[in-house]
């Protein structure tokens, strides 16, 4: 399991606008780590970075504990990002080869194997975004990022695919990075959440969450004690999905 350090200091985007500043953290191996910030503060971005989409500087992401020269990466978008000519199947073929029985086994951990010769656009949403993370763990993954990846899906489909998330990382005991504007989704998964500011980003509180075996997500207690940390959290930090650490209302720009 691989652990991360990230020491960001800056990474300019569109127009020279500096995005990310003075980004420092470990993310912990075998843990899930969610991202929390407001929209259009370098969330997807510093994703990319550690997946090695966008460039980084020499040191300022780094991998621990790894078994080979970098680490093997699954990526779970916000949309599916299916080949359409593709079966299901063939999909998942793409990122571990053709005829691995790995293939059949992780569509079946999906409950999905019945539509393993099925096109994305013979396949719901919900179903899409099924093989999307069956493609990602195919592979057995080291890291696993997740970008917002059940925002638009209906209550129920998203609630029963983050349980189907939650045993396939119990599984392979992956390494977990994932990004989400849901306050409850990063308490009721994450062992850790991060807190970021506005742009140009950087780190402005962390929250350690003491999960159970099953995590909070999966029952009434747990979706009590959901209520309790956000109560207190809001209570403590009120702008802090905003981007902000004090107590005084945002103004509006």
């Amino acid at each position: 399991m691989i652990s991360i350090a990230l020491n960001i200091q800056s990474k300019r985007y569109k127009q020279d606008e500096l995005v990310i500043a003075d980004l420092n953290g470990n993310i912990k191996a075998g843990k899930i780590t969610a991202i929390v910030g407001p929209s259009g503060c370098g969330k997807s971005t510093l994703l990319n970075m550690i997946a090695g989409l966008e460039t980084s500087q020499p040191n300022e992401i780094s991998f621990s504990n790894l078994q080979s020269a970098q680490p093997r990466v699954g990526y779970i978008f916000q949309a599916p990002r299916l080949m359409p000519w593709l079966t299901a199947k063939e999909n998942l073929a793409l990122v571990c080869g053709k005829d691995n029985p790995s293939i059949s086994e992780t569509l079946d951990a999906m409950g999905i194997l019945d539509k393993q010769n099925a096109y994305p656009a013979e396949l719901s949403g919900g179903m899409q975004k099924r093989v999307s993370i069956a493609r990602a763990f195919v592979y057995n993954p080291d890291l696993l990022l997740l970008d917002e990846p059940f925002t638009s899906l209906d209550a129920p489909t998203a609630d029963q695919l983050r349980q189907q998330l939650l045993a396939m990382w119990e599984r392979h005991q992956s390494t977990m990075v994932f990004v989400t504007h849901d306050l409850r989704e990063a308490i009721s998964l994450a062992d850790e959440i991060w807190f970021l500011s506005r742009s140009p980003t950087t780190v402005i509180h962390t929250l350690p969450i003491t999960q159970p075996p099953a995590r909070l997500l999966v029952d009434k207690q747990g979706r009590q004690q959901i209520d309790h940390v956000t109560t207190k959290l809001m209570d403590e930090h009120p702008n802090l999905l905003s981007g902000l650490t004090g107590n005084t209302p945002s103004q509006p720009e």
